[in-house]
Order: structure tokens, then C-alpha cells, then sequence
């Protein structure tokens, strides 16, 4: 597992502009919405633009954000989409119920109850209707979706560098059937 200042979270999306002087609303990651600007400055997934930012308000459920650079709507509209990262290490300890963060998990290998080797975790999803975790297998095939439940994922070993993961019945198949077309069954 890659750990260190490489290691980025993701804050927040910009969804669009808010007015003519180059406010964006943002849709938080954070718990606190405002925490899309409470670790300093923000920056693109590939670290080509950085950005100060500052919290100046709500709008529904969005933050509006200055980011240093962006003062006008045109200017702002075009980082629609554009996602705000800091390094992992800019963050708090996690809390100790659950002692780590959803980015903490990509690069664990998802072992089985019995051991079995899934994969390793790759990302963190979430659609609107809960966590998804996406597995690639070690052979390299399509990833693979699972919901990340307690009853799918009963143990996070960062420390390990694993998670134990007790599959739904299906979200592996063609997994297992292609090792079983390779061992002749």
C-alpha cells in the first residue's frame, strides 16, 4: 500500500459557477461541509493547478468557495467537474470508531474469510445509494463492484495492508468461473 504525501483525498467537485465574481459551488466529501476548505490549499487529481481556497457560504446542500485565481463566472464555470484534492497527510488521525479514511483503502488487497485472493481495492465509489467497493482481480480482468457493508467487509486491517471481505453470493462469478475454465471443470 502507497502511503505519504502522494496519497490524496478527494474534498469535493465543483458543479458550477455562483454569480459574475467567480464563486463556485462545491459538493462536499467532507463530513462538515465546510471542510472543503479547512486543510489550506486544494489542488486538481494531477496536482497541475492549485488553488487557495476559501468557504463564503451555503446553497442547499454546496459550498461556495473563492478559489484564489477564479474571478469571474467564465472562469469558473469552466472547472465544472473539476475535483479538489489535499495530501492524505493534511488531514486529521480518523476518528476511532472507524481509524481511517475511504482513501486509505485503495491499494488494500481484498482477501476472503478463507484467504482466497480477490484483488486489490482501487476505488471507493458512491453513487448516491451507499459505498461501493471496486476490486480488481490479480489476473488483471474487469473490476468488480461490491457493496461496502459490515456484512460484505468485516474486517479493515490497514495496518495489514488488507481487508477481509465475505462476498455476496455472484459478485464474484466470472472470477471463479473463469478459474475453474482454467483448470479444465
Amino acid at each position: 500500500m502507497a502511503d505519504g504525501p502522494q496519497k490524496k483525498v478527494c474534498l469535493g467537485v465543483v458543479v458550477g459557477a455562483h454569480g459574475v465574481r467567480g464563486l463556485v459551488r462545491v459538493k462536499p466529501f467532507t463530513e462538515a461541509p465546510d471542510g472543503v476548505a479547512a486543510y489550506g490549499p486544494v489542488e486538481t487529481v494531477d496536482g497541475a493547478r492549485r488553488f487557495a481556497i476559501e468557504a463564503k457560504g451555503m446553497v442547499k446542500e454546496l459550498v461556495l468557495c473563492r478559489l484564489d485565481g477564479i474571478d469571474d463566472r467564465d472562469a469558473a464555470e469552466a472547472l465544472r467537474g473539476t475535483e479538489l484534492y489535499v495530501s492524505r497527510d493534511r488531514l486529521p488521525p480518523a476518528d476511532a470508531d472507524e481509524g481511517w479514511y475511504h482513501a486509505d483503502l485503495v491499494g488494500l488487497r481484498a482477501v476472503g474469510l478463507d484467504g482466497h485472493d480477490y484483488g486489490a481495492v482501487v476505488a471507493v465509489l458512491n453513487f448516491g445509494a451507499g459505498d461501493l467497493l471496486e476490486i480488481a482481480p490479480p489476473d488483471g480482468g474487469a473490476t468488480v463492484l461490491m457493496g461496502f457493508t459490515e456484512a460484505n467487509v468485516p474486517e479493515v486491517d490497514i495496518a495489514g495492508g488488507r481487508i477481509v471481505i465475505d462476498p455476496p453470493l455472484g459478485t464474484f462469478d466470472d472470477v471463479s468461473d473463469a478459474e475453474g475454465a482454467a483448470d479444465g471443470d
